[in-house]
């Protein structure tokens, strides 16, 4: 039986994967109201107290709820106090928002009564969207992108939420891509952040609130062959993003996102395949989607990582480099690209 046909058989079996299974351990075995039942069901029954098991069934829901505060406590340390959305009020600007994870953040925001921006080369997926204003333009070109902010501030106000979520993939060796493809790459997945950051971020910090969310990508932290104009791209915005943290310290109303997503099943790489949909699924943009919606709405600085092992992927570099190799054997991460299609078949260029 082909590689496919068993792909297909198993497609039931698709959702299954162990970011599900983490879900629901977070809303039964490891939420400490949950864990309080136990005790609670327990004393129901006229159990003792000092029974065994009803020690150990205090403890656990003791130590759940120590955990939670203390994750409280840490958000806390780490980014302040959250300000205040007022959707009605906020101006949104999205880059890559034609089409993808950025044009299903736009509609929402949009049906949601804020007013959104979209900075794209090319029209909107879906036609139209309420809400939601198209400027064509390339994030790449610093000239466009200027004249283009005029244009906003005059149409719609001083933008408070930057996402930038614009992105192109080459998807070839080094030595087989032009100099020219190197450059186009860094100046969409690189350069545009600086470029958007300093058009947009001096009003922000007039006005005293804002927030910039930065598409990064697990790539970012261990790289791909066949990947290293992108992942270096990815690696530097993840190096911007916390730098840019640290220097608005002293503006704590402006927030600071940075989501390093795995991969996605968007037509950016359309063709590539993760080699266990168990450990490391692919994500659909909805789901990111409404991660990312619920970190602005929450009005605080995060760092998003997803799916489960997004947020461990560091960990392989301080491996010793052996082991590295191994996992990269087995993880397939240097062979995804062989069946790489992309947006069309020819230059492969879009949004997350």
């Amino acid at each position: 039986m082909s590689q496919h046909a068993r792909n297909q058989e198993l497609s039931w079996a698709k959702p299954l994967s162990v970011d599900l299974f983490l879900k629901v351990l977070n809303v039964t075995f490891l939420h400490p109201f949950v864990a309080w039942m136990l005790p609670l069901c327990m004393r129901a029954q006229a159990m003792r107290w000092a029974h065994p098991a009803m020690q150990i069934a205090i403890g656990y829901a003791s130590l759940l709820t120590a955990l939670f505060f203390l994750d409280v406590l840490n958000k806390q340390i780490a980014y302040s106090k959250p300000r205040r959305l007022d959707l009605s009020e906020e101006v949104i600007v999205i880059t890559g928002g034609a089409s993808g994870l950025g044009l299903l953040i736009a509609e929402v925001y949009g049906m949601r009564g804020a007013t959104v921006a979209v900075l794209d080369v090319k029209d909107l997926e879906s036609g139209e969207a309420r809400g939601v204003s198209v400027y064509k333009c390339d994030v790449g070109n610093k000239e466009q992108l200027a004249k283009v902010a005029v244009e906003i501030e005059r149409d719609l106000g001083t933008p408070t939420i930057l996402i930038n979520n614009a992105a192109i993939v080459n998807g070839k060796p080094l030595l087989d891509m032009e100099i020219e493809d190197i450059e186009r790459s860094f100046r969409v997945n690189l350069l545009s952040h600086f470029y958007t950051l300093k058009t947009f971020l001096p009003g922000m910090v007039r006005s005293g609130h804002g927030t910039i969310v930065t598409m990064s990508s697990v790539l970012g932290q261990i790289g791909a062959a066949n990947l290293s104009d992108y992942a270096a791209a990815k690696a530097g915005l993840t190096a911007m993003h916390r730098s840019l943290t640290a220097e608005l310290k002293s503006t704590p109303d402006i927030k600071t996102i940075l989501v390093s997503p795995g991969q996605l099943t968007t037509p950016l790489f359309n063709g590539v395949r993760t080699p266990s949909s168990f450990f490391a699924p692919e994500l659909e943009p909805v789901d990111v989607a409404k991660e990312v919606i619920s970190a602005i709405d929450a009005g605080s600085s995060a760092e998003l990582a997803l799916p489960l092992y997004a947020r461990w992927v560091g960990w392989m570099n301080v491996m010793p480099v052996g082991v590295q190799t191994i996992l990269r054997k087995l993880s397939g991460v240097d062979s995804a690209m062989k069946t790489f299609v992309g947006r069309s078949g020819g230059e492969k260029k879009g949004a997350l």
